[in-house]
Order: structure tokens, then sequence, then C-alpha cells
């Protein structure tokens, strides 16, 4: 049976399928007014008549950042319908005396009150009965919303209100998304926000998956990657997409944590350059996976893998600010125009900045099936350089320092600042832009190695095939150290552990194959913020040790409060093997030798030598400079590094060969 791993990004679609112990791969430009429409091409390309298709979206993404989802209803109790409007007091940029907040995907006119009242123990204070849900459900109708969200007080306690409500407002045809199931957890902001968000992009996600699985026909079972590193039935994604927000990032890190672990790398800073954005985690033995992100400027509170995301990738746009300095980003080139070597905008990007500097090669692009229009470069980086001051040469190195800069602050957010030196990890490189500059940004972090995997540019979609079934339970218990033992703690665990079990079932997974994994999320009493921590035989001990690594002290003698008890269901699935070579061989075949070309080098022009991957054998070493062309992507090796290929097929770069 084939099983197909799919990544939609915003420049192009990788698809990647494992059949009969071989891999196949497509990559071709993304179709952002129909993301279906590249998917479908891409595995009609690959001859895909039926199996698995493991996809990683970004529909519900780009649904909220571009205001594009469905006219949403928010339902609170009477007196709470702005909480979704006023948030929280935190003000992300302190002394900005002009700063705005994000437009609220729900408008003043669709915030609605409904009568009845939960008190904080979960005990009914005010009856809601199915008339008056009824006539609210008609009103929400009437004021033209097709979605709607609804997030009442302590319903997680007690979701009896929420339910009534969803189902008059299911009669008048609505969309209906629930925080009693979406996020069953305190605070009652982030509970809405998150609710407020499935509902504004389910129909959206809803219309995107029936398409798609039209297209597979019967043949395909369809799974969606989620944020926090697992797959989910795609029934299950039309109702919780808010879970995949993060789905494609997301695909890359957990292909690099099987990478790693085959190749015998435990710590790894991940580095994904598209051609939009760069994502960078960070390894050290498993996932990091956190339990809150903002998009847009609202708090997105499901599992994700923790990972920074900045706008830089090859097609960031250059461009000169009012003071006249360069910048690149976040503005992007997309798939539509494209970099100015597509042959359709004069947008000078990132990509444009490698092309001119002799770092692509512009009939070997994509496999040689796209040409790259260098002739349209130098007339366009004069233009900019003259604007600046600067020579053509000079404008395009800038446009990848300034990149490379951008990418380094963000590696540095998930290790200097979270207490890790980044001299400790190996750099992991992929995304199609991502070989080019990896040991650039090495070196400006200390960095000895750079690992480049198979099929870098498709990388992504090769971890959906690397992902097993997940889902994640939660309950809200707000228990103190001093009143709780950890048996006691152990046994509270079984009505969620049961809950997991019927959820997995309703995946269509047996309850023999299945792995629970427990967490605690703990604070000190008095605090406001949580750190998840898994259950172990010492959890307060646990915690004590896991606080003083963050923030530097912990306080033996201080009461610990368990806030909420999480479940992470999982159902192993079966996975492409990582094969190492029998045997290694230094010297490089003629064969792979595709001949030098020149390339610019801190504005000097000096010769490289370029290689053919895929005929590059396990052991070949490689002295920079060189580059290393394969169909999804292009890898430089800098002066005074050498590259060498290892067992599993990696190339493993030291960064400082000589020096």
């Amino acid at each position: 049976m084939a099983v197909v791993g799919v990544d939609t990004g915003g420049t192009f679609t990788d698809v990647i399928c494992w059949r009969d112990g071989a891999f196949a791969v497509v990559k071709l430009p993304s179709t952002p007014d129909n993301p279906a429409r590249a998917v479908l091409a891409g595995l009609e390309r690959l001859g895909f008549a039926g199996g698995r298709v493991l996809h990683g979206s970004t529909v519900a993404t780009n649904a909220i950042l571009e205001r594009k989802g469905a006219p949403t209803a928010f339902i609170a109790n009477a007196g709470f319908e702005d909480i979704i409007a006023i948030g929280r007091q935190n003000r992300p940029e302190l002394y900005d005396l002009a700063s705005r907040k994000e437009p609220c995907l729900v408008p003043g006119e669709l915030r609605f009150g409904a009568p009845g009242r939960v008190s904080a123990e979960g005990k009914v204070l005010e009856e809601l009965t199915p008339e008056r849900a009824s006539e609210l459900a008609r009103a929400v109708a009437d004021a033209g919303a097709t979605s709607a969200a609804i997030c009442l007080l302590f319903s997680f306690l007690k979701p009896e209100h929420e339910r009534l409500l969803g189902e008059a407002l299911a009669a008048c045809g609505l969309s209906v998304s629930l925080s009693s199931d979406i996020l069953a957890e305190f605070r009652e902001y982030e509970r809405a926000a998150t609710t407020v968000a499935n509902a504004y992009v389910a129909p959206v996600m809803d219309a995107y998956i029936g398409d798609l699985e039209a297209g597979l026909g019967r043949e395909a079972a369809l799974s969606v990657m989620q944020s926090s590193g697992g797959l989910i039935t795609a029934q299950t994604a039309r109702h919780e997409p808010v879970r995949t927000i993060l789905s494609g990032p997301a695909g890359g890190v957990v292909a690099a944590l099987a990478v790693g672990k085959a190749a015998g790398f435990d710590s790894l800073i991940t580095f994904d350059m598209g051609g939009t954005s760069t994502d960078v985690s960070l390894l050290d033995g498993g996932l990091s996976v956190a339990m809150e992100t903002r998009l847009a400027g609202l708090p997105i509170k499901t599992p994700m893998i923790d990972i920074h995301t900045v706008g830089a990738g090859g097609g960031s746009l250059a461009a000169l600010d009012v003071g006249g300095a360069l910048t690149v980003g976040p503005q992007s080139a997309g798939a539509d125009p494209g970099p100015a070597c597509y042959g359709r905008g004069e947008g000078l990007t990132v990509t444009d900045a490698n092309l001119f500097l002799g770092r692509l090669a512009p009939d070997h692009f994509l496999g040689g099936g796209m040409a790259l229009a260098s002739d349209r470069l130098p007339p366009l980086f004069k233009r900019l350089g003259a604007a600046a001051g600067l020579t053509p040469v000079e404008a395009a190195e800038g446009i990848v320092a300034v990149a490379e800069a951008a990418m380094e602050r963000a590696i540095r957010v998930i290790s200097v600042e979270r207490g890790h030196d980044p001299a400790d990890f190996a750099l992991l490189s992929y995304g199609g832009a991502g070989g080019l500059h990896a040991v650039s940004l090495a070196r400006l972090l200390g960095v000895q190695t750079v690992v480049v995997p198979r099929h870098p540019g498709l990388f992504s979609a090769l971890g959906m095939l690397h992902a097993d079934i997940v889902k994640d339970f939660s309950e809200t218990v707000m228990l103190s150290s001093d009143k709780i033992d950890v048996f006691e703690l152990a046994g509270l665990f079984g009505s969620l552990e049961e809950k997991a079990r019927q959820g997995m079932a309703a995946e269509g997974l047996d309850g023999g194959d299945i792995v629970l994994e427990r967490q605690l999320d703990m604070r000190y009493k008095g605090q406001s913020h949580e750190l998840p921590i898994r259950f172990v035989a010492d959890p307060f001990t646990a915690f004590h040790n896991r606080h003083e690594d963050i923030f530097g002290f912990k306080d033996r003698k201080a009461v610990i409060e368990v806030v909420t008890l999480r479940i992470r269901a999982r159902a192993v699935q079966e996975k492409p093997p990582f094969k190492e070579a029998d045997h290694l061989v230094a010297a490089v075949s003629e064969e792979a030798k595709l001949g030098e070309r020149p390339l610019v080098w801190r504005t000097r022009e000096i010769a490289a030598q370029w290689y053919d991957r895929e005929k590059l054998a396990p052991g070949n070493r490689i002295l920079g400079p060189a580059l290393i062309a394969e169909i999804s992507a292009t890898t430089f090796v800098p002066p005074k590094a050498e590259a060498r290929v290892d067992g599993f097929g990696n190339i493993v770069i030291d960064t400082h060969a000589e020096g």
C-alpha cells in the first residue's frame, strides 16, 4: 500500500510517496486560490491510485492570517459577550503610544449573551431552557453568522448548557464549536479565543477537505497533521481545525527527530527555510511541546511543537526602508508572481540573490524541471544597488546577510534565551532554501556540525510519514501538594484515560494498540503560569528541578499547585525504515561531478565544483567551496568547510574544517 506525505507551503507543494520500499517525490508550485489543486496534481504525477494520504495543511493558518474565515458569532454568558475583544491587559509593545490590537475575528454585532449560569463549583445557578436556547439561535442565524463559537463560564466542569445551545444552533444550519470540546480547561479568555479561532476556520477547512477527498476518491484514507506532531483523521480535522494551525512545520520537526535518532544526533536545532518563512525548533532528546501560541494577536491554546517563525524565506522581498537601509521580508513574492527569476515579477528576493551570486544553477532548479531567468537579474540588482549606494554584488550579498541575521536571531530565541548554548547542538537544515544558508548561519552561532538530510526540500512532507496518530485530552483540577500525594494524583488520571480510549476508538483505533502518556501542568502557589511536567515517580521534585532549569531558582518549601491533568494518546504507525550503508567510499565518482562554475564569496569570484547529490555515495567527502544539487534543494559548502555523506545518506558538514 502506498503512503503519501503532503505539505502545502506558501510557495511550493511537496509530495513524497513511500511505495514498495522506495521513495518517489514531486515538488510543484502551490495554488493559493485552491490548495487542493496542487495536491491532486502532485498525486497524479506520482501515479497514486490508493492508500494513505498524510497531509500538512496551511488552510486554517491562512484563513486566520488573511481574515478569510466564515462569518462567526460568539456566544458567552450575558454580560461577558465582549471578552473576546477585551482580552487581557498584556501589551507586547509596552512603549508604543500608538499600539493597535489586531481586529477581533468577531464583530460587535455578532457577539451574543446567553441566559443560564454555572458556578465555579459546577453547580447550576440559573437554568437554560430549550426554548430560550432556540430563541437565541434564531437571533444568531438572523444576524448573518454561518459559524458559532460557544464559551460559557465553567463549562469545562458542566458542559450541558453549551451542548443545549450547540444543538439549537446546529438546527438553524450553523457550524458549531463548543469550548468544552475544543479546550476543556480554565481561563475563559484563552478558551474563548481558541474556540473562536476554531469556529472561524471550521467551514473553510470542511470545504477544503471535502474538495480534497472528492478528488482522492474512495481508495484513499486522508489524515491531517496536527501542530503537536501527531495525525488525526480528516473527520476530526473538519471539526477541530484549530489543532492544525502549525501542521506543516510540525512535520519537519517530526522528521528531524526521526533522522536524528537514526544517525546519532540527539541534540538538534532544526532550521526549515522555505519560500515564505523560516521555522526553527530545538530538540534535546525529544519534541518540545508548548501549550499555547499566538496567531494574528489571538492566543491559540492547543498542544503544539515549540516552533519559532520569522518572515525570512527564499521568496522574501528585499526593499529599502525610509532611512535607506536594506530590509528583507516579511513580505513575500509567494508562488505568484514569485521571485524575479521566475520571469513574472520584478521584486528581488533571497532566491534571486543566491542565483545572482552563483549559488543556484538556473538549469538545475527543481531537477531541471523549472528554468530560472538569470538574465533578468543584473539590471534589477544594479537598480537596487544604486538606490542603496552599493554595487550589484554588494546588494545581493546584503540581502543574504540581512536574511541570515533574522534567522540567527530566531535561533537564539529558542536556544540562548532558554538556557541552551547553540554550540552544544547540531544544526539540521531543510526546506528548499535551507542548505544555501545553513553553514553561514552555523558559523554565526558557533555550531560545528550541519546535517542536511535526504529530500531536504520535501522534508516536512517526509515527516508526515514518520508521525503517529495522536490525540490530546486535558482536565483542570486545581490541587495543592499539601493536600494530595503522588498516589492520589495517579488515581485521578483514570477518568481522563477512559475518555482518551473512547476518543481513540472514535478514530477507529483498537485500545490494545494505544499508548497513554501522562503529564501535569504545575506551578508554585501564587504564580499565574504553569510548567508541563511528565508524570514520573516524584513529579513534585521534577517540577522543582525544571523550574530551576528555566528560571534559575527553586523553592522546596513552597506549595505546588497541580492545575491541569493531561493525557496524550498515541497509536504508533508503521514508518519507512532508515537503512545504513554496509560500506563507505571516500572518493567521489566522476559521474557525480557536474563541473565547475563561478560563484561570489565575500564580493570575490571563486570557482566551485558542482555535484549531483543523487549520484553521491555514502562516505564521499567534499571540500568547499562546493554546491550539491538535487531535485528539491541546493546545499552550499563554503570555503573552509567539509561535507561528507554518512551511512544514511545525510550530508554532514564540518563548518570549521580548516579553521
